[in-house]
């Protein structure tokens, strides 16, 4: 073993000596006083793991084991220095004493200390602030209590304590990112934060689950103490209402109503709107296009407006355009019409063409548009109506009575009813029930000019009363595969809580 006596007048300047020889990892072995001052004996590190193997050889290549030994030895050989400096000097200077605890500091704790101040300050650097730098508790051995000092020190230490503490306390080293991932300060809460999202979401799930059945739960009962309102609720569901229109006149059906069905069809008649009222399409005038999708009856509908003005005001009154120029021989359908009715036919192929047409038609009394059929989804759908953005035109959407209540709503939407002049319902005499679509036609507001139940031109053409309408769509008809108990109603509604679109609409 190297081991080697350093002698000093003080205990500071002995320490200086076992540095310059040994480096910062010296082992101090022991600390006496001497009649040159204080005496050190001191060895490296190398001589102590060499001891180690020597003394261990079952330990040989345990880097665990001996780092463990390192730590577990250094704060024990300042401890010692500190014990030994309390006997000897038992009236030391404060200053020394900061030095004691400076030295009590093992190279492992300095190391974390410097790695701490490091996080610190990336941390501050990425958030913009700067942290404050807080030395963290060390470990240092007892020390006496100190006397009262009669006066308080100045804050700022004294030049030549900072150049002593500058020489024990090591410089900080940089550490590789690697280091750096591992340790426990740098784990950023993004996890925790994750963690606490996806319980928020789930709680808010549950919240909306617990709503919707303690909802359906509780219609349920009202529907079962009020037999009366679930009878309502069970033909208009066989009418095939939609269920948040039906739910909606069942919470508002009065106590005192003797007939429930004549109750609710009376609120279905004051809020379906039509022209009855109003003076008929073809004694109006004006120019119209008919819009709708493929097959629900544009052109037929057209025929029949076209002769139901010619047989009034006459023909040379009429004007007739086609923009249906995708469809092979699509057009000779309203031509032929035309050459019954005695007027001609023109051809629009873009927007141009077509302000030129209303231009040379402008002396008519009515003019009729009939565009081509595209299903509500198509992107040529939108390019067709800004065709018939004109200012003059006047929109009528052709909807097929026949279709579900979801594909009515969808090409309500798509075909941008709310901007319309109102609606044509087509083909109700091929509707089995006509509730869906005077479902639809009540949510959205819009109002019915006219309805067609055949291919005849032009007898198939009619007005109908909002009281007709309502009075054959109650009727309800349709398979008894079809029809719901008392218990399905119940289930059907149990899953139907979203009627916001309705609350708004029926003034009962």
């Amino acid at each position: 073993m190297n081991v080697k006596r350093f002698t000093a007048r003080t205990s500071r300047e002995a320490f200086a000596l076992v540095r310059q020889a040994f480096g910062e990892d010296a082992v101090v072995l022991s600390t006496k006083p001497c009649p040159e001052g204080m005496e050190v004996l001191a060895m490296a590190q190398d001589s102590v793991e060499h001891f180690e193997k020597v003394s261990s050889p079952n330990s040989r290549g345990d880097l665990a084991t001996r780092a463990e030994r390192q730590t577990a030895e250094r704060p024990l050989a300042g401890r010692r220095l500190a014990e030994r400096l309390q006997q000897t000097a038992p009236a030391m200077d404060p200053e020394v004493e900061r030095d004691v605890a400076q030295l009590s500091m093992s190279t492992l704790s300095f190391q974390d200390y410097v790695r701490e101040r490091m996080l610190k300050r990336r941390q501050a650097a990425i958030t913009g602030a700067e942290a404050p730098m807080a030395m963290p508790a060390m470990a240092t051995a007892p020390q006496p209590a100190k006397p009262a000092a009669p006066a308080p020190r100045a804050a700022t230490p004294r030049p030549q304590v900072a150049a002593r503490m500058a020489s024990i306390t090591p410089a900080p080293r940089d550490f590789e990112p690697s280091e750096l991932r591992a340790m426990p300060a740098l784990a950023e809460p993004q996890g925790e934060r994750r963690e606490q999202l996806d319980m928020v979401h789930e709680l808010r799930a549950m919240k909306g689950l617990i709503e919707e059945r303690f909802g359906a739960l509780a219609f349920m009962e009202k529907l079962q103490r009020h037999p009366r309102q679930a009878h309502l609720a069970q033909k208009l569901l066989d009418c095939s209402f939609s269920p948040g229109l039906i739910r909606k006149l069942v919470e508002a059906l009065p106590p005192n109503a003797n007939d429930e069905s004549a109750w609710a069809a009376s609120v279905l008649e004051r809020n379906l709107l039509t022209g009855e009222q109003d003076p008929a399409l073809e004694e109006q005038g004006g120019v119209y296009a008919l819009i709708g999708s493929t097959g629900v009856g544009k052109t037929t509908s057209t025929a029949k407006l076209a002769a139901a003005f010619a047989t009034r005001y006459g023909a040379a009154n009429l004007g007739l355009i086609t923009l249906d120029a995708y469809r092979v021989g699509a057009h000779e359908q309203l031509r032929t019409y035309g050459r019954i009715l005695g007027v001609p036919v023109h051809t629009a192929h873009d927007r141009a063409s077509l302000e030129d047409l209303l231009e040379l038609l402008a002396g008519k009394k009515m003019v009729l548009i009939d565009t081509a059929g595209m299903a509500q989804r198509d992107s040529r759908t939108k390019e067709l109506l800004e065709m018939l953005s004109h200012t003059s035109i006047q929109r009528l959407l052709v909807v097929d009575a026949s279709s579900q209540g979801e594909t009515i709503d969808d090409v309500i939407n798509a075909w941008r009813a709310a901007r319309c002049k109102g609606v044509i319902l087509s083909k109700i005499d091929e509707a089995v029930k006509l509730a869906p679509a005077l479902d639809a036609v009540i949510r959205h507001k819009l109002k019915v000019w006219g309805v067609a139940n055949g291919q005849r031109v032009p007898e198939d053409w009619h007005r109908l009363t909002s009281n007709a309408l309502v009075q054959r769509a109650l009727k309800g008809g349709g398979a008894a595969a079809y029809r719901m108990e008392a218990d399905d109603v119940q289930l059907v509604f149990a899953a139907s809580q979203h009627h916001g679109l309705v609350s708004h609409v029926l003034h009962a």
